[in-house]
C-alpha cells in the first residue's frame, strides 16, 4: 500500500534510506556470516564475508536468509514446539518432526533455534548466538504485498524463499492451545496445529 506509512513517505522522497532496497517503504542492508555490514552487491555464501542475513533498517531487526541446502535449507519444515509454559499456553506442541532431512534429531522449532544458537566460531549465523522465532507482528513486517510474482517478500533481499512456504511465529494461539500463529504463503497471519510442518525464519534484535 503506497498511500500510507513508510511506503507513502518513500514515494514522496521523505524516507531516508541507509541501504539499497528499491521496494516502496523498505530499507535493507546485507549482513555477512561474520556479522559485518556488506555492500548491496555482496553474494550469498559460506565464507566469513559472504552474505547470510538481512537487516531491516527501519525496525533494526536482523533476519536469517535461507540457504539452498544444509541445516538452514529453504525446503525444511518444522513442527511447533516450546516447553516454556509461559509461551506454549499449556500445550508445548510436537517434539518430533521429519521435514528437515536428518539435519536434526527432531525437526521442531525449538530444536532448530537451539541448533543455530549452538553454532560456534566461524560457523555462527552472522556472528550471533541469540536467534529466536519472530512475533506475528515482526514476521508480518516482511510481507511485500506489491511483489509482482513469487513469494510475498522482497526476494532481492530474502532469496531462497519458496512461493508456497508458510513460516511459524514463536507465539502460541491463546484461544486454542494446540495451535500457534504462523504466516501463510499469501502473507496473512493465521493459526495452525502445532503438529503441522511450516518453515522457520529466525530473527534477532528488538525489545
Amino acid at each position: 500500500d503506497c498511500t500510507r506509512g513508510a511506503a507513502a513517505a518513500d514515494a514522496l522522497g521523505r524516507m531516508a534510506k541507509v541501504g539499497a532496497s528499491t521496494a516502496p517503504g523498505r530499507d535493507y542492508t546485507k549482513i555477512a556470516n561474520d556479522g559485518s555490514v556488506l555492500p548491496a552487491s555482496a553474494a550469498l555464501g559460506t565464507g566469513p564475508r559472504d552474505w547470510a542475513c538481512t537487516r531491516d533498517n527501519i525496525t533494526g531487526l536482523i533476519w536469517e536468509v535461507k540457504a539452498t541446502s544444509g541445516l538452514r535449507s529453504q525446503d525444511h519444515t518444522y513442527t511447533w514446539y516450546d516447553t516454556n509454559a509461559a509461551v506454549n499456553g499449556g500445550n508445548p506442541g510436537t517434539e518430533a518432526g521429519t521435514g528437515c532431512d536428518g539435519t536434526l534429531t527432531n525437526c521442531n522449532t525449538t530444536a532448530y533455534r537451539d541448533a543455530i544458537n549452538a553454532l560456534t566460531g566461524s560457523a555462527r549465523l552472522c556472528g550471533a548466538t541469540n536467534w529466536r522465532l519472530p512475533t506475528a507482528n515482526e514476521l508480518s513486517g516482511l510481507v511485500h504485498s506489491g511483489a509482482p510474482t513469487g513469494p510475498v517478500i522482497d526476494a532481492s533481499w530474502f532469496p531462497n524463499t519458496p512461493a508456497f512456504t508458510s513460516y511459524w511465529t514463536g507465539e502460541n494461539s491463546q484461544g486454542f492451545a494446540p495451535t500457534a500463529w504462523f504466516l501463510t504463503s499469501t502473507g496473512n497471519i493465521d493459526s495452525n496445529f502445532k503438529s503441522q510442518g511450516s518453515g522457520v525464519r529466525l530473527v534477532r534484535g528488538g525489545p
